[in-house]
Formats: structure tokens, C-alpha cells, sequence
């Protein structure tokens, strides 16, 4: 958690959920330096594993968010797979509050009882959890429907998001001496390329919510967004985007249903 309020994260609301989850919450990332590189992100989340006293540990960022209904499911998925080093929930995408899209599954509850020596090493971003240098991945990973509600950029600002990804597109650069598909160094390379990213993501979102049915920790901010924050009105991207297209429809409600719809 990096100066939060700097750049408008839920994190009082975010703090409100987790704390009506866990036995304790464990904050990290505090004093995140201005520059880095990815290999930092994994040292902080290690740093959050390291201290957590609990015997599963569950790795949030500021903009995800557990449904209230699911509280009690959490803690008895946790019981019954002891024996496992993970559990992978579906994390559900919003840019909009009433579009959203299964992005992915995340395998964010870490039994650290069972396996103390999971580190954040892996993956493309180097941060994700592994085993003995090997990534735990989703899929081989015990699945509940429990969803992670993620709010990307919702409440930022195009300034903020401006700041935000070029700093991480440095960052992308210290550690694979190349920008990859985050643009540039400067504020205006990084934001085209996140807006052309965030455009083409969005062409998915036909999955609707209601805002009434969003967490109750966030649902008011939901409801209360100002007009100059990414999640009113996208930077102009919902005007934009009102054609309907079949291939990703489909493709969107196949993914919707295969790992989510048909999950028991």
C-alpha cells in the first residue's frame, strides 16, 4: 500500500473488508521507492508472507475486494484444503461498475502452515508464488467460486494513471531492459499504451452488475464516483465502444461459464 490517498486507492474501504476476513492484516509496500524494478514487488509481497503469523495467508492489492456473502465460505474452503500449498479464486475485472469480465483465476490463499518456503519469484511479472523455483499455477491448484472483485484504475484520475504507469514501465524496463507493451518512460508513452490496452480488454466487459450487488465495503464509492475518475466514463471509452461484436461475446460468456457458471 503506496501512498494511497496520493493515488485515490480504496484502501480505507479495502482495510474494511480484509479486516472483517482475516485474524490480522498485515500492510506492506509503504515506503515503495519512486523508482524500482519488478523484482521489488515480489520482495514486498514476500515481506507481507514473511510476517503474517497466521497459517494461510492471503495476498490482496488495494483494489481487490472479497463480497461479504463469502466470508464464511472462505474459511471452510481453507479447513478442507489443508494439505494443498494454494487455492485459486476467479477474479472478476471491472473498469465500469456494471461491466465486468472473468479475467482470470488467482491463486492468492498461500498455506504457509504446510508450505512456510513459498516465494514470489515467478511468473512473467516476477512476483508470483512459487515452490522450489517451480510457479504454483492455477490450474493445478484447488478451485473455489469465491471472486475476487478488482477494481484496476476505477477511482484514479488520468494524472494519476499518467504517473502510476510510467513509473511501472520503468520499472518493466530496469528488469528486462525493454518497455514491452507499457509504451515508454514518459507519462504520455505509458498512457497511450495502458489506454489501447484498456480499450481492447473492455471490447470483453459484457458481463453486467448491478451496483447495489457490488461489496458493501465499496459500494458507495461505486455509487459516488466523480466524473474525472477512470470508472465514469472510461476516458470516453464507453461512447466509443457501443458496437456490438458476436466473437467476443461468445468468447466472453465460454470463458464465463467454463470457469465460473459450471463451477461447483
Amino acid at each position: 500500500m503506496t501512498n494511497p490517498e496520493e493515488r485515490n486507492d480504496p484502501w480505507k474501504e479495502a482495510l474494511e473488508c480484509y479486516e472483517d476476513f482475516a485474524d490480522e492484516v498485515i500492510v506492506v509496500g509503504q515506503t515503495w521507492p519512486k523508482e524500482f524494478s519488478f523484482e521489488y514487488i515480489g520482495s514486498v509481497f514476500q515481506d507481507g508472507f514473511n510476517k503474517s503469523s497466521g497459517d494461510w495467508v492471503i495476498l490482496m492489492d488495494v483494489d481487490t475486494f472479497f463480497h461479504e456473502k463469502d466470508r464464511e465460505k472462505i474459511s471452510n474452503v481453507l479447513k478442507k484444503y489443508e494439505d494443498y500449498p494454494a487455492v485459486a479464486f476467479p477474479k472478476f475485472q471491472f473498469f465500469h461498475p456494471e461491466r465486468y469480465n472473468f479475467k482470470s483465476k488467482m491463486c492468492i490463499a498461500l498455506n504457509k502452515k504446510n508450505f512456510p518456503d513459498i516465494k514470489f519469484t515467478g511468473g512473467p511479472d516476477l512476483c508470483q508464488p512459487t515452490i522450489e523455483g517451480q510457479l504454483i499455477m492455477p490450474d493445478s491448484a484447488p478451485y473455489e467460486k469465491i471472486v475476487i472483485w478488482n477494481y484496476e484504475a476505477m477511482f484514479r484520475t488520468k494524472d494519476i494513471i499518467k504517473k502510476d504507469r510510467s513509473r511501472f514501465a520503468r520499472a518493466w524496463f530496469n528488469s528486462f531492459s525493454n518497455y514491452g507493451d507499457r509504451g515508454g518512460p514518459t507519462q504520455e508513452e505509458a498512457f497511450e499504451a495502458w489506454f489501447k490496452m484498456i480499450e481492447d480488454r473492455y471490447s470483453y466487459h459484457y458481463l453486467k452488475m448491478k451496483i447495489d450487488n457490488h461489496p458493501k465495503y465499496i459500494k458507495n464509492r461505486v455509487r459516488n464516483m466523480p466524473d474525472d475518475q477512470f470508472g465514469s466514463n472510461l476516458f470516453g471509452i464507453i461512447d466509443k465502444n457501443e458496437k456490438f461484436n458476436l466473437s467476443k461475446f461468445n468468447q466472453t460468456y465460454k470463458n464465463y461459464i467454463k470457469n465460473y457458471l459450471l463451477v461447483k
